[in-house]
């Protein structure tokens, strides 16, 4: 990544436990045309989940092509986040979408999150979304119905890992009260981008 393209736009970071609304906010900023955004669209190794499509929701990679990226220094950050599951932002991602002239919103996990912020330090707010309770968050997962009970529960267990690493995000947004949530959130990223 050149030195020119860095300095075009800015890094929005949302991290959060599955099932915090970070993907729900995310969607609501991504409306706000005002807030100049695009989505960074993550390659995943993982299948797809019922409607899902390669190069709008992910970039659905094998996991020998995945592993192969990864030799080739393709990633900006990736993270084998459960056994063989592995998920990444191409460095080409962004690139694309700071050619567009456009600021970049991320959905990723939490080791991606605070990697992109370490390597953007000054471009990149990082945003953790918490859920108002583990408990809540079990329901929340159990509503989706996209997940056995042993996957829910694998992601309940690592969720208590995340949540303790809220404090080294820029912002919390407590996401118990949606609208809330929302407006925060595009306050916080609008403020962010106009400094």
């Amino acid at each position: 990544m050149t030195k020119q393209t860095k300095k075009q736009g800015k890094l929005i970071v949302f991290s959060a436990p599955s099932g915090s609304g970070k993907t729900t906010i995310v969607r609501h900023l991504l409306k706000q045309d005002h807030l100049n955004l695009a989505f960074s669209i993550s390659a995943t190794s993982r299948e797809k989940r019922g409607t899902e499509e390669h190069a709008k929701d992910y970039y659905f990679l094998s996991a020998k092509d995945f592993k192969q990226h990864i030799k080739d220094d393709d990633f900006l950050e990736w993270e084998e986040v459960y056994r063989d599951n592995f998920y990444g932002t191409l460095k080409t991602e962004v690139e694309r979408i700071w050619a567009l002239g456009k600021n970049v919103i991320f959905d990723i996990d939490v080791s991606g999150g605070l990697r992109i912020k370490r390597k953007f330090p000054e471009q990149t707010i990082a945003i953790f979304v918490k859920p108002p309770s583990i408990d809540e968050l079990k329901i929340r997962l159990k509503k989706r119905k996209t997940e056995s009970d042993d996957k829910i529960n694998m992601r309940i267990s690592k969720a208590s890992a995340e949540l303790a690493t809220a404090p080294l995000f820029d912002v919390i947004i407590e996401n118990d009260n949606l609208e809330k949530a929302l407006t925060e959130a595009e306050h916080l990223v609008s403020d962010f981008i106009n400094k």
